[in-house]
């Protein structure tokens, strides 16, 4: 995920993909609006779609459901062999405009509205919303230090990327780039961050500032 130094604003980059034979569109989302530091429970609630009544199929991704592998992804069982990854939460709505996926979280699915022959609810209608992923297996992205995911948390490393703006790297060296910074402590406001402190990384939720040191 980009950020910017000091001040780093979140980017959001987005594949798009077909969903063959449902009508839908589904996008991979490198990243979504809120984050790290928690999300207004009551505004989740009234943003998710309703649960699945009857299991896979219900409702399309609905929470714990899962998704195929490759460039096409289909909602199959969890028990599938091609079953990839699993719902941890589900929207209404635009990703930027709504809650926050969880901290841990792969990567975000984005599914436009469609009218189908045939949906979970009957009407033809399927709503645009969006779905919080989590790998059914390693590696997982979003874990602090995975060097990926829709959020920066504490435990991300970072490196320069040029222009005033750094990038996730994980924080083992496993990636392209070796990291130059951690994030060490979530904070309400810069003075609060330890006198090690050498970068300030824009974070998401009621914690929103970074801090970061040099590794």
């Amino acid at each position: 995920m980009r950020r910017t130094l000091g001040t780093i604003a979140t980017s959001v980059r987005q594949a798009a993909l077909a969903l063959a034979g449902a009508g839908l569109l589904i996008m991979g989302l490198a990243g979504c609006q809120g984050g790290f530091g928690g999300e207004d429970p009551g505004k989740a609630a009234d943003n998710r779609l309703p649960a699945a009544s009857s299991g896979y199929g219900a409702v399309f991704l609905d929470v714990r459901e899962c998704s195929s592998y490759g460039k096409t992804p289909r909602e199959v069982s969890c028990a599938s062999e091609r079953a990839a990854a699993r719902v941890t939460a589900r929207y209404n709505g635009q990703a930027g405009s709504g809650p926050s996926c969880p901290a841990t979280t792969d990567f975000v699915l984005h599914i436009s509205q469609s009218r189908p022959t045939s949906d979970e609810t009957g009407d033809g209608v399927v709503p645009r919303g969006y779905a919080c992923m989590r790998n059914l297996t390693a590696p997982h992205p979003g874990d602090p230090g995975g060097g990926g995911g829709p959020h920066t948390v504490v435990g991300d490393c970072v490196y320069g990327a040029g222009g005033g703006q750094v990038k996730e790297t994980p924080c083992d060296g496993s990636g392209d780039r070796a990291p130059e910074f951690r994030v060490e402590r979530a904070v309400t406001g810069r003075t609060l961050c330890p006198s090690t402190t050498r970068l300030y990384v824009q974070l998401d939720g009621g914690r929103p500032v970074g801090c970061a040191r040099p590794v």
